[in-house]
């Protein structure tokens, strides 16, 4: 059993077929049946169960996965260390973000990176925070971008900016222009996510501190922008970022009022597992990320932001919001 064993073993798994698989590596079908047949005969185990519509794998096959993906992992993490000794920069990297992060970032971020390093296959990711922490979790992406969670598991953060969260209303929401106090959430009608995402529990968290219940008239756990769809049909308002709505506010199609009392800010930072040392190359990276997130913040093109310069990485087990 080798390396190729392995990455042609993970590369069935994870089509759930051979034929698939085979398509994927420009190989024979009949080859890629032969090699896990003799892979399974070499270990003396069955990896495969196989059916007509393809196949999936065994008890063994799934402990063996383990193994093929943490030395895919190291074999990119190698490649990538020894491209970066000559400034080559990692063979391909893949970030994430939440959807108005990456509304934001993503179209200068991916000019910078490419002109950084011109050999090296860039994939941007949206999702959201439970997708973001599970895909660093499994490897699947090397950094993302993305609003500090409450309980955020094995994962490190290093801080970028602090953004304001406001109400988010219809355009004919009866208050004047400037901050509200925070327990207006317990008085107009709120279109929040449910409850494991990140804004919904930001809010009951602020809302115990207080002493007041927020009143949750509609769940929406579907993107941002159904959301604000909802508010512009005057299904109720929301809790959002100020970034979130510049262009809809601009037209005044929805109005934004800053939380006070006190102020409501979620965190932006970096992250990537806390059971992994960062690669030398990533870092690099990241420092690319950093002076992007600054010069957003200073042009005025992340409104409701301010720079946390030079936090560095820390434990994310924090209180937020409050």
């Amino acid at each position: 059993m080798n390396s190729d064993d392995l990455e042609l073993f993970a590369r069935v798994a994870r089509t759930g077929s051979i034929s698939r698989a085979a398509m994927e590596l420009g190989a024979n079908q009949s080859t890629v049946s032969r090699r896990i047949g003799m892979l399974e005969t070499e270990l003396g185990v069955r990896l495969f169960r196989r059916s007509g519509r393809g196949v999936w794998l065994t008890e063994h096959g799934e402990q063996l996965l383990g193994y093929a993906t943490a030395l895919e992992r190291t074999l990119h993490e190698a490649r990538d260390a020894m491209r970066s000794t000559v400034g080559l920069g990692p063979a391909s990297l893949c970030i994430a973000a939440q959807p108005t992060i990456a509304r934001i970032m993503f179209g200068s971020l991916g000019h910078t990176l490419k002109a950084r390093y011109p050999n090296t296959r860039v994939r941007f990711i949206e999702g959201l925070a439970s997708h973001i922490l599970g895909w660093l979790a499994d490897g699947e992406v090397d950094l993302a971008i993305m609003y500090v969670p409450e309980y955020p598991g094995s994962t490190q953060f290093d801080l970028l900016m602090s953004e304001q969260v406001c109400l988010v209303t219809p355009p004919d929401f009866a208050q004047p222009e400037g901050p509200v106090d925070v327990h207006i959430l317990a008085k107009v009608p709120l279109i929040l996510p449910s409850t494991h995402h990140g804004l919904r529990v930001m809010v009951e968290t602020v809302a115990a501190k207080h002493g007041f219940t927020p009143d949750i008239a509609l769940e929406c756990d579907g993107s941002i922008s159904i959301t604000k769809r909802l508010v512009l049909a005057n299904c109720g308002c929301t809790v959002l970022p100020s970034a979130s709505v510049t262009e809809e506010v601009a037209a005044k199609r929805l109005k934004c009022y800053p939380l006070q009392n006190p102020v409501i800010k979620r965190d932006v930072a970096l992250a990537w597992p806390q059971n992994r040392v960062m690669p030398e190359g990533l870092w690099d990276v990241a420092h690319l990320i950093r002076a992007q997130a600054a010069e957003l913040v200073n042009s005025g093109a992340w409104p409701g932001t301010t720079l946390n310069e030079g936090a560095g990485a820390r434990d994310a087990r924090r209180t937020q919001a409050g």
